[in-house]
């Protein structure tokens, strides 16, 4: 396999429905101090497809395009990490998938910097072990992803190092929930559950209402997003991380975003908010937060209707709502999530997660063996 692989500047990455792999991301991570890096991607379609051209004609000659954006992110004093947020966006052949991803590794190495010890790609691939029948119950429900070693060996078969690793955690949501936001309101709401529905409606009847606010309301948001964090034991980010995503801007790129910060409330007080961003006709969940008080008025779900109203207003067809539970165990963290979200109607995702390709061995496993004990850099 031979993949050609060319700088640019962050500007000009194109359009697509992955948020975290736009332009706009770029500046956000830039404004976060971070370094990062674009690069154009050609690669022979019979690389990455197994039938690249019905009519069998030419099919040597074509090519499939990509583009990727890749952040630069310390991990101590001198060493550092390329981390591949939802990326890459080609979709090669299931098969052809960690041969891909072996190749595109060592194009990419020239371009990073020499104390970079991994790269990391958050794949965004649907997960291959979805068509596998053997991991469903009786029920019919998904019971997850095999073990690392397992999923390691299918990755890596055809590859030429057998070098692909599967990350210890997964960085952003692998599991979700996608809704089709092409049908109208009310056929948008006969997808509901019908508690769902029930909740929208009495949220409002309780005098729920959701406004979309400037930064100036950032402090009430962010006050919110304490009280979640707290509550649920998550390690937060400081204000003005997400003074940054709001004041970003990348109208003048090929792959700009928008981001609403909307706030439901009630009786004067505010009772959950989020931030909603919108790019390549997709809608994102970015970030959310509620309340522990009140939550008897059902605000996030009139947050939640009204979120996707304002992303049909933006053209978008679908929604990501961005992060349940893999699997419906009650037993999971998450599965309170899963059960609010999987509401809403839409379909369950499943991608294939966090994976490594170290390009220092020994600093790698040193890393690795840090993330593992919890002692690890969060990554975003």
């Amino acid at each position: 396999m031979f993949i050609e692989v060319a700088p640019k500047t962050t500007k000009f990455i194109h359009s697509t429905p992955l948020l975290q792999q736009t332009a706009f991301w770029a500046r956000v991570k830039q404004n976060h101090g971070l370094s990062t890096r674009a690069f154009d991607i050609k690669v022979k379609s019979s690389e990455v497809k197994e039938h690249p051209d019905p009519s069998g004609s030419q099919c040597c000659e074509q090519k499939e395009t990509d583009d990727l954006l890749v952040i630069i992110r310390p991990v101590s004093a001198d060493l550092q990490l390329a981390y591949v947020p939802y990326g890459p966006t080609m979709k090669p052949d299931e098969d052809k998938r960690g041969p891909y991803l072996e190749e595109l590794s060592e194009s990419l190495r020239p371009y990073l910097p020499g104390n970079c010890i991994l790269i990391r790609y958050d794949l965004a691939w649907r997960s291959p072990w979805i068509d596998d029948h053997n991991r469903y119950d009786d029920r019919g429900n998904w019971l997850g992803n095999p073990n690392p070693r397992t999923r390691e060996f299918r990755m890596n078969f055809d590859t030429q190092e057998w070098n692909l690793r599967k990350a210890p955690s997964d960085v952003l949501p692998s599991h979700t929930v996608f809704l089709d936001l092409k049908g109208n309101e009310e056929s948008m709401l006969k997808q509901m559950k019908a508690k769902t529905r029930y909740n929208i409606r009495l949220a409002y009847r309780r005098g729920v209402q959701v406004h979309e606010v400037t930064g100036e309301s950032l402090p009430v948001w962010y006050d919110l997003y304490r009280q979640t964090t707290q509550r649920n034991g998550i390690i937060s980010d400081n204000l003005d991380y997400f003074r940054a995503v709001l004041k970003t801007k990348a109208e003048e790129t090929l792959s700009p975003a928008k981001v609403h910060l909307l706030l439901a409330e009630a009786e004067g007080d505010a009772l959950a908010g989020m931030f909603l961003a919108t790019a390549g006709g997709r809608a994102t969940y970015l970030y959310g937060a509620s309340s522990n008080t009140k939550r008897n008025k059902m605000a996030t779900y009139a947050l939640q209707w009204e979120a996707i109203k304002r992303a049909r207003q933006d053209g978008c067809t679908e929604y990501d709502i961005f992060g349940v539970a893999q699997t419906p165990d009650p037993s999971h963290p998450m599965y309170g999530l899963y059960r609010f979200k999987t509401g809403f109607g839409g379909a369950l995702f499943h991608r294939q997660g966090c994976w490594d390709y170290p390009l220092n061995e020994e600093a790698y496993e040193i890393y690795r063996a840090m993330e593992q004990q919890g002692q690890g850099y969060h990554i975003n």
